[in-house]
């Protein structure tokens, strides 16, 4: 499952710069040019009507000081004249003289107490002041006074909004409007405004109306855009933008708007082209370098994006935002130390500063401290309750604890506050598989894509979802578009893979092979989580180092993840007081292979040695597989309902546990972390993962000589408790009693009553009890002496039909049962129709059940090889040796599964291409488990798989009386068939190499004498070997329990042991 943190890059200015122009007029600044000088019919005299149009012009070309001069001569003459005084007020509100420009402004009131242009200039120099009441009082007296004033109503406007009441500022506009409707650049002061209220159709409209009565109004245009833009239109805002510096070459706010809105287009070429002409504009400016450095590193330009930012600090130093960005520029890099420097620096300069908060909390969580991190990310949201990305990030350290509900509320913010967040919805999906909710996740993960389509996290856990959930076909397609999306995404590449793998596609085997090493041995490099499952690693050509170095990093994860819950270590007494505790963890009691195999075994166990804790990490599923255990061990315990697993701890530890078996390893449902708090003082790992667990907090594996020998001893991090005989433990005794007997059906017409020739496995028949068959039909016993490395006797009991035409017709039809001489035969087929629990092995069959080949589309007269296990155990080279196999063996064919179905055309493919006619591979569906078991009866020989042994699915075969050649490698996986063999007395079934192997199949397939003596040596070696003993296995565990409590009590630490035969 792939979890994915959010760096936030700080853009240094807003993503649309919304201009505001200056009105025709001067607005906010000074008395506007119309304002400050009364009418020429104002002006007695010529001379002073002279000077005073050459001061206007002079203030209006900014010649302060020359216009100042010539007024005061003015003023000199006449100290009435109420335009010179409105002028000189103007003159030193420009000079920032505000105390003169209210004492001129004043003046002017005095001479004329009606004068609303005076009180406009009067509420200037307030508000400048920042004496926002004061100003607002002149401004309203100016209009009352004046009406029709709109550049009262402006400078009302301006101040309404430093004061707040933007509705009101709003209303001043409008009014400014009524009286004069072409005041364009109004026009988009007022849009500004509706913008910044949310009002985007109406300021919209306002900047529509500007464009229409000044067409090159470029600053309209560009603040069209800005409204595009936030309303994610963003082809629209690039238009817009555009057209504004077409208009305005010199535009800088318009290039940096088109900057923005292209980098958030992802257009990042044109991107860095609109920046360019902005630094040509202004070269100097940091906010720009800093854009531009986001779009270098948004391109993988790291190094220019360095360089870039460090101009920006270079020119701003006290530049937070930028800080932050050149930082998440270097921790890309991989210069982490330098990175986390420049976040502290950045938090130096701004304490507050969110993004930096929550970025540094990235690096202290990839640094293993997740309180720290946790910390951080908290502050970040003190600081910004809103930040979508903290929110996303805390949740996933949360989740990382265990703290799946939590996590997942803080998802649910972060995508309330920002709903098209693709990371949170991802990130959620992930919470929601682990907490079982699939089609939660699949929703989750659905939803991410439909936001941004290039999201290759997402489309990969999508694929994940699929591959959980076998839709194999699914998974393999979203991973690949993950691919094409993040070539360099080894996650991605290493489950396509495993996928293809399962679906025995080999398509350039070899070369994707070699890649999968690679990514493996760098990442082991890196000392970064490998992503190459453990369970999956045996699958490919690792060396046992790598192996054992991704199982490692595994354990290691378990241990970084119980960190945080800061426990005490638990202290244990080296006393024994009463009998020894075992506890057997594990969330496989119930419906599982697992509990197939050892159901029995705790209530089997001594109780006069041994007291027995079950702790169940799933829920009850309601199986008699989960109801035997909980019944027969003295303790059975729910702890899937505790999901801290520190709290399970303390209950495992509470209840005394002195070895505690982890019965899941690195499989579906495991809950390693409970193991990595080590409450029990001695741990071992047994049964249900054919691995190391590479952890320093498991002391033992169980299992045996054959499986892992000490020569091979290197590969475990765990010391060797070999049982005495094999580590592997099958419950078919109890399970399918009614195959310990059967009856050989034939037709008497079809035999010709030569019953030496009467196959064992083409018509079986099985019951716990044969006797109403027996007493209504003729059985014959057959006993013939057949010749191996010894004389062998073999006894068949056959019944004699005098036809089998109805049970062929019941066949045929799919009829669930038929009578044969007034008693009822169930056909094979219809065990889930006529009882459930019988079919899944939950209860034993008490009907007469019929087997045939017919059953499965098997020639009666071949050889049949079979195959019952997953296709992905399957690898080119086997499929070799078994193509020579058939290829040698007249009339042979192999029985393989549908394990999963789309595996069966690639198979057959490459079984072809390699010279193998069509119709040599039949395939059956997967089947319920008492009928996958009891149809093994009808192969003759079952061929393992060299690369990952069948490990049950061995057990279930040779429970039938089918002989298995194996070849063992050197992995737990490829040694275990070999280990069953050798316990079952047939050590010449196990081969050295694949020579051997190909030459111990084709002797089976073509010497019939040998092959029936080597199946009947199975046959009677089932119920006499200790293969299928649950009792002595039982035995065998307490005795090596008890070993590895001797040797804690005595203080040694735990080495490899041995249970006595």
């Amino acid at each position: 499952m792939i979890t994915k943190m959010q760096s936030q890059a700080n853009v240094a200015v807003p993503q649309s710069v919304t201009t505001q122009p200056q009105s025709q007029q001067i607005v906010g600044v000074g008395v506007p040019a119309n304002a400050v000088i009364l009418k020429m019919s104002d002006i007695q005299q010529i001379s002073t009507v002279g000077l005073l149009e050459l001061a206007h012009r002079e203030y209006q070309a900014g010649d302060y000081e020359s216009a100042e001069l010539h007024c005061m001569q003015l003023w000199r003459q006449d100290g009435t004249n109420t335009g010179v005084l409105l002028l000189l007020s103007s003159i030193h509100f420009q000079c920032r003289r505000l105390d003169k420009s209210a004492h001129f402004s004043t003046l002017a009131i005095k001479q004329n107490p009606l004068l609303a242009e005076a009180y406009s200039n009067l509420g200037n120099v307030y508000k400048e002041r920042g004496q926002l009441q004061e100003a607002l009082e002149n401004y309203r007296h100016a209009v009352r006074l004046k009406p029709d004033f709109i550049d009262g109503y402006i400078n009302l406007a301006a101040a309404l909004v430093a004061a707040g009441d933007m509705e009101q500022a709003v209303q001043a506009y409008v009014t400014a409007l009524q009286y004069n409707p072409d005041l364009y650049c109004v026009r988009s002061d007022l849009g500004n405004l509706l913008k910044a209220l949310g009002r985007l159709d109406e300021a919209k409209a306002c900047y529509l109306k500007a464009i229409e009565t000044r067409p090159d109004f470029a600053v309209a245009w560009s603040n069209l855009g800005c409204v595009f833009n936030a309303q994610s239109e963003i082809w629209l805002a690039i238009h817009h933008f555009e057209k504004a510096v077409a208009l305005d070459p010199n535009f800088l706010d318009a290039y940096i708007n088109l900057g923005n809105v292209l980098k958030e287009a992802r257009i990042f070429d044109r991107a860095v082209a609109a920046y360019l002409r902005a630094l040509n504009l202004s070269p100097n400016n940091a906010v720009v370098h800093g854009n531009l450095a986001c779009v270098y590193y948004e391109q993988g330009l790291i190094d220019l994006a360095v360089d870039t930012y460090r101009r920006a600090i270079e020119l701003q130093p006290n530049f937070p935002d930028a800080y932050c960005n050149l930082a998440n520029a270097l921790k890309e890099k991989g210069q982490v130390a330098d990175a986390e420097e420049c976040y502290n620096t950045a938090l130096r300069l701004c304490p507050s500063h969110a993004d930096s908060l929550n970025n540094l909390a990235n690096i202290k969580r990839e640094q293993g401290y997740i309180e720290e991190a946790t910390r951080l990310y908290l502050k970040a949201l003190e600081v910004f309750p809103e930040f979508a990305a903290a929110h996303s990030n805390l949740a996933s350290v949360l989740q990382q604890q265990g703290k799946l509900t939590e996590a997942l509320m803080h998802y649910k913010e972060a995508i309330r506050i920002q709903p098209t967040f693709a990371d949170a919805y991802s990130n959620m999906g992930n919470t929601l598989k682990e907490m079982q909710d699939v089609a939660g996740a699949l929703q989750c993960y659905t939803r991410a894509i439909q936001i941004n389509p290039a999201f290759a996290d997402a489309h990969s856990n999508l694929a994940s979802i699929h591959k959980d959930s076998g839709n194999i076909p699914e998974a393999i397609q979203s991973y690949r578009t993950a691919l094409k999306l993040k070539p360099d995404f080894p996650d991605a590449y290493c489950n396509l893979a495993h996928c293809l793998q399962i679906v025995c596609d080999w398509t350039d085997y070899e070369s994707r092979m070699k890649k999968l090493v690679s990514i493996v041995a760098e990442q082991l490099e890196k000392n970064r989580l490998p992503s190459v499952h453990p369970h999956h690693s045996m699958l490919y050509p690792l060396t046992h180092e790598y192996r054992k170095a991704i199982a490692a990093r595994h354990a290691n994860l378990c241990l970084e993840k119980v960190q945080v819950l800061h426990k005490a270590p638990f202290k244990f007494p080296r006393e024994l007081q009463g009998r020894l505790r075992i506890g057997y963890v594990s969330s496989d009691f119930g419906n599982h292979p697992t509990s197939h195999l050892m159901q029995s075994v705790p209530g089997l166990h001594d109780r006069a040695k041994v007291e027995i804790f079950c702790y169940a990490l799933s829920p009850d599923d309601g199986t008699t597989f989960r109801s035997k255990i909980a019944r027969e061990a003295e303790h059975f315990i729910d702890l899937s309902q505790i999901q801290c697993n520190g709290k399970a701890a303390d209950k495992i530890y509470s209840d005394g546990i002195h070895i505690l078996v982890n019965m899941n390893g690195y499989t579906k449902g495991a809950r390693n972390e409970i193991f990595a708090l080590r409450p029990a003082p001695v741990q071992v790992m047994w049964l249900g993962y054919p691995g190391t667990s590479g952890a320093s907090y498991m002391d033992y594996l169980v299992t045996d000589g054959v499986t892992s020998p000490l020569e091979l001893a290197s590969q475990y991090s765990e010391k060797m408790a070999y049982m005495p005989h094999t580590y592997f433990v099958g419950d078919h005794k109890q399970m399918f009693p009614h195959l310990q007997e059967r009856l050989i059906l034939s037709d008497k017409v079809k035999s010709h009553n030569n019953l030496g020739s009467v196959a064992d496995n083409v018509a079986v028949i099985n019951a716990t009890d044969l006797s109403p068959l027996v007493e209504t039909t003729d059985i014959k016993e057959i006993k013939e002496i057949v010749r191996a490395a010894r004389p062998v006797e073999i006894s068949l009991k056959v019944a004699e039909l005098p036809t089998t035409t109805p049970i062929e017709t019941m066949i045929a039809s799919g009829q669930v049962q038929t009578s044969v001489n007034g008693v009822i035969l169930q056909n094979g087929l219809a065990t889930t129709q006529t009882n459930n629990k019988a079919a899944t092995g939950e209860e034993v069959p008490q009907s007469i059940v019929i087997t045939t080949r017919q059953q499965y589309g098997l020639p009666d007269d071949a050889v049949v090889y079979c195959n019952f296990n997953q296709l992905y155990k399957i690898d080119p080279l086997t499929l070799h040796m078994w193509v020579y196999i058939l290829k040698n063996v007249p009339n042979s064919v192999l029985w393989l599964l549908r394990f999963p179905a789309v595996g069966e055309p690639n198979l057959q493919n490459t079984a072809q291409q390699l010279g193998l006619p069509p119709g040599r591979i039949i395939f059956s569906n997967v089947a319920a488990k008492e009928e996958h078991v009891r149809r093994g009866q009808l192969a003759d020989v079952c061929l393992d798989t060299p690369l990952c042994n069948g490990h049950t699915t061995s057990m279930d075969i040779l429970w039938t009386g089918t002989p298995v050649v194996t070849l063992p490698g050197e992995t737990l996986a490829s040694r275990v068939a070999a280990s069953q063999l050798n316990t079952l007395g047939c050590p010449e079934l196990i081969a050295r190499t694949r020579i051997e192997y190909q030459d111990i199949a084709v002797r089976l397939g073509t010497d019939r004498e040998y092959l029936k003596a080597i199946r009947a040596k199975v046959w009677a070696a089932r119920t006499e070997s200790p293969l299928f003993d649950c009792k002595a296995y039982a035995t065998g565990l307490e005795m090596l329990y008890n070993k590895m409590w001797q040797r804690y009590a005595r203080g040694d630490r735990p080495d490899h042991i041995k249970a006595d035969k």
